[in-house]
């Protein structure tokens, strides 16, 4: 659990530029691989991980311009990837003008369950996660190029002229 603001913008950092990595990385025809009919399609879940940042951190009272997480999935890769990397901009300049250190004490009424702010802020991180895993395995099957994230992909292992290890 985060106990400042900055520890919280410090871990915030690292994740989401790995997760704005793969956003990048992400084509147009690969927004449409999906495991099954009955699943998500990589750009449904990388939409999702965009829209997460407003849905969740605006029931903390945050107050700052996101993608809606009621606006429908871009068609284009390029979309999902800016309106991710300018919400997170935004969340984050709101919290550092907004919030104090005393904030992530506060508790919020979410999903039925009363939380921390400083809970929600460990669940977007590991949800993002969760899902960042999920669009990782769809980009393999899209044939597209993974980056690393919490260290080298197979074909970053091949570019330092190295083998991954299985």
């Amino acid at each position: 659990m985060f106990r400042t603001v900055e520890e919280f913008l410090t871990n915030w950092g690292y994740e989401s530029g790995s997760t704005q990595k793969i956003l990048d990385a992400l084509t147009d025809a690969s927004l449409a691989q999906e495991v099954s009919p009955e699943d998500r399609t990589l750009g449904r879940i990388a939409w999702h991980i965009v829209t997460t940042i407003d849905e969740m951190i605006s029931q903390t009272g945050l107050e700052f311009e996101a993608a809606s997480h009621k606006a429908t999935v871009p068609t284009t890769a390029i979309e999902i990837a800016d309106a991710y990397r300018s919400s997170s901009a935004a969340m984050v300049a709101a919290m550092q003008a907004q919030w104090t250190d005393a904030t992530l004490n506060d508790m919020k009424d979410m999903y039925g369950e009363h939380w921390s702010v400083a809970t929600v802020l460990g669940i977007l991180i590991s949800h993002q996660t969760h899902h960042r895993g999920q669009i990782t395995v769809l980009m393999r099957q899209a044939g597209l190029r993974v980056p690393g994230v919490y260290g080298p992909s197979r074909e970053e292992w091949a570019d330092f002229g190295g083998v991954a290890p299985l």
